[in-house]
């Protein structure tokens, strides 16, 4: 069984194919960490609790059966505030008296299996209740009368136990909730890495590792959401890992708002791991009888390093939290019109690539901005979500019908949370953005954000796309998000609950995905904020696809969404063949090889069609095929990062490498882009994944080679590369 209580020593283990993580009940009730690491039979654990006794010069609980039990230097499962904890803490609850110490302590618990849905959250799943068997732990403070549930899924087949935390007030006055992590895990060394993404605008998600330090280390955003700047992903990886071995330990949070992940060294050389909604400018006030659900945190242990977790991520979020018929349905390859066209487009200017798209093979024609109110730059109509007839003339539904019958398919771009100044909306409904009385609105892109905490301004957008994506053949909508949030305040909540309403925001944003999809059950989403501003688990859930990053430079694409595949999988990663010079950065690359990256993700395009020669239309056909030829290995496959393109190579030609492998073994498709060339240099590259004992045969030019060698010995790349330049390799195997 993943769960097991053994009720004589009061220890809970949970148990995945891999690792274990345990704890205790102290006799007067504190939940004790114990372990958390590979997998191990036992339960007898208290032997590994800390034990030291005014190390910290900090206080001992006073009850003699604790036996000096210190909180301060104790492994704690989750500890609160004002008690003897002076590290940084998972919750704090502020009560009637004024006061915020919190003591929570142990009342009971329930184990079933399956895992159950987090109210109004997004979270991973199971398809069946055999993948995964759940522990819920009821702590409660007597003073407070705050009631906290502790909720862990192991799961079955995964090396993956989620957790979450939900609050309930079962007193008769109110409280408030000034601090609440989803997860904490106590660790007794600090022999570890960091690893986090952090970016900017145009270059998401890069890889950053640094040493564990004394002090607090983590990251955060406060942006409104889960932003360009810091993903919410960190992982510990042991000292002495690499891609493909050591121990690591990843946190993900299913999450699209503000977060803090914070990593805490304390003079013992113990490590804390945090992971939560962001506590800056954040509270929640408990009415009695309320409850509060705090969203979830994905924990990944590998024994197989980086790569590892990466691969037990990727399966996890593909199949037990993306939904919907599009988390396994092939997806159509994509032309946008945005880098083609920008604002400047007509019916005609649609049709015409849309001509081109199915001559080439290509499936769907996605409108981008500009098609509603009176659009045709950035600063007007967001909110105004009505056909712009002057320039869609005939309507909506006739340009629809009129790409329909090429055999193309159509979808749409919408901006729903946003809203301009210059619109019919806000020019009736001033109040319905999000603003603090008394100050000035920041404004930002030419917009401002609509307050999603209300439901009757939901209420209006979605009604006004409903109208929309009910009025023609619409197969695909693209949901974007261009600016952060400020002033965050909404008219319809009282002073005392203000710092409520970032969390509402997206609690709100998420009932209006939820009840899109609900009237669109087929609608193939695409989330979006100003590229990868939002690309994080809780979109996922939504959308099983993301727009990477709005920079479409192929060279740049390979930081991006080789720091994306650390927790995302391919399958997620909007990826488009642009044209060049490339509109970001003016970098020029060949074709090909702006194919070959794109083809790592969700493969469309993002230019122009009706301007390309015909080399150009000849090797867009020969990318359609290859898209067909090789979506099973890349969407289903094992993916294995083999050269990191943002490490520096010292003397070696810079470049990256990626791969991916069938489940049984026998497919295998492996990329390689040199980004920096240098005169006389070599190069290998050993492959991983493969069976040894299968011969692999390059379906190019015929050639085998044993998996052993591959691994081992690996290709030989030695020879003239420019800069630039791709080439990307296909085997299948046989038995011998």
């Amino acid at each position: 069984m993943p769960v097991v209580f053994d009720s004589e020593k009061r220890v809970f283990k949970l148990d995945t194919p891999s690792s274990s993580y345990a704890m205790k009940i102290s006799p007067t009730g504190y939940l004790l960490h114990l372990y958390y690491g590979a997998y191990v039979p036992d339960t007898d654990l208290d032997y590994l609790r800390m034990r030291q006794r005014n190390a910290a010069f900090s206080a001992c609980v006073a009850s003699a059966e604790e036996g000096g039990l210190s909180l301060d230097t104790a492994q704690l499962e989750y500890p609160v505030n004002g008690s003897g904890d002076f590290r940084s803490v998972a919750l704090s609850v502020r009560g009637a008296n004024g006061s915020s110490v919190t003591d929570i302590r142990y009342r009971s618990h329930r184990i079933y299996p399956g895992k159950p849905k987090l109210e109004g959250l997004p979270a991973t799943y199971t398809n069946d209740d055999s993948e995964a068997e759940t522990l819920e732990i009821v702590c409660v403070d007597e003073l407070t009368g705050a009631e906290i549930t502790l909720i862990y899924a192991a799961f079955s087949k995964l090396d993956v136990i989620t957790r979450s935390v939900r609050i309930a007030n079962t007193s008769d006055k109110p409280f408030s909730i000034e601090r609440v992590h989803s997860a904490a895990v106590d660790f007794t060394e600090m022999d570890f890495d960091m690893l986090h993404l952090q970016g900017r605008w145009a270059k998401e998600r890069t890889l950053v590792t640094r040493h564990l330090e004394f002090g607090l280390q983590g990251i955060h955003s406060r942006r409104g959401s889960s932003s360009h700047n810091n993903n919410p992903f960190i992982a510990l990886a042991r000292d002495g890992y690499t891609e493909e071995s050591g121990e690591v330990f990843g946190f993900s949070f299913v999450y699209s708002g503000n977060f803090a992940a914070e990593v805490e060294v304390d003079c013992m050389r113990s490590t804390r791991v945090l992971m939560g909604t962001d506590p800056v400018d954040f509270a929640w006030k408990l009415e009695p009888g309320e409850s509060f659900q705090a969203p979830e945190v994905v924990m990944v242990y590998s024994d197989h390093g980086v790569g590892g977790m990466s691969r037990t991520y990727h399966k996890l979020y593909r199949f037990n939290l993306c939904r919907g018929e599009w988390k396994t349905k092939k997806r159509p390859i994509i032309v946008n019109n945005w880098e083609a066209t920008y604002f400047n487009f007509d019916s005609e200017k649609l049709v015409a690539i849309a001509k081109d798209a199915a001559d080439l093979g290509i499936e769907m024609l996605v409108m981008d901005d500009g098609w509603f109110g009176k659009r045709n730059n950035d600063k007007s109509s967001l909110g105004d979500w009505y056909v712009n007839e002057d320039k869609l003339k005939g309507g909506l539904a006739e340009l629809v019908r009129r790409v329909n019958a090429l055999g193309v398919k159509f979808g749409i771009w919408f901006e729903p949370e946003m809203i301009s100044p210059d619109s019919d909306l806000y020019r009736a409904h001033p109040d319905w953005c999000l603003h603090t009385e008394g100050r000035e609105r920041s404004i930002g892109r030419n917009q401002y954000v609509l307050d999603m905490s209300r439901k009757d301004v939901r209420d209006n957008i979605f009604d006004q796309m409903y109208k929309i994506l009910s009025s023609a053949n619409i197969e695909y909508v693209k949901w974007d998000f261009n600016r952060n949030l400020t002033e965050v305040g909404s008219e319809l909540l009282p002073p005392d609950r203000q710092s409520e309403v970032a969390h509402r925001y997206m609690l709100g944003v998420y009932e209006l995905l939820e009840r899109l999809l609900a009237a669109f059950p087929h609608l193939l989403l695409e989330g979006c904020s100003g590229g990868g501003g939002r690309f994080d688990a809780g979109m996922l859930y939504y959308s099983p696809q993301i727009w990477t990053s709005d920079d479409t430079d192929a060279i740049e694409r390979l930081e991006i969404q080789y720091g994306t595949s650390i927790v995302y999988p391919p399958s997620a990663m909007s990826a488009h063949v642009s044209a060049c010079p490339n509109h970001q950065t003016k970098r020029t690359s060949p074709f090909k090889t702006r194919g070959d990256v794109a083809m790592a993700g969700a493969f469309g395009y993002e230019l122009d069609l009706t301007k390309l020669n015909d080399d150009e239309r000849g090797l867009v056909r020969r990318q359609v095929a290859d898209y067909h030829r090789y979506y099973d290995v890349i969407q289903n496959g094992d993916y294995y990062r083999l050269i990191n393109p943002t490490e520096s190579k010292g003397d070696m030609t810079s470049a990256a490498a990626w791969e991916s492998v069938s489940s049984d073994k026998r497919e295998v498709l492996l990329t390689y882009v040199v980004i920096r060339t240098q005169p006389s240099m070599s190069r290998y590259i050993r492959l991983r994944g493969l069976d040894p004992a299968l011969t692999y045969t390059d379906t190019e030019s015929g050639r085998s080679y044993s998996g052993a060698l591959l691994m081992n010995a690996g290709l030989n790349l030695t020879g003239f590369w420019r800069d630039g330049e791709s080439r990307v390799w296909h085997f299948t195997a046989e038995r011998k």
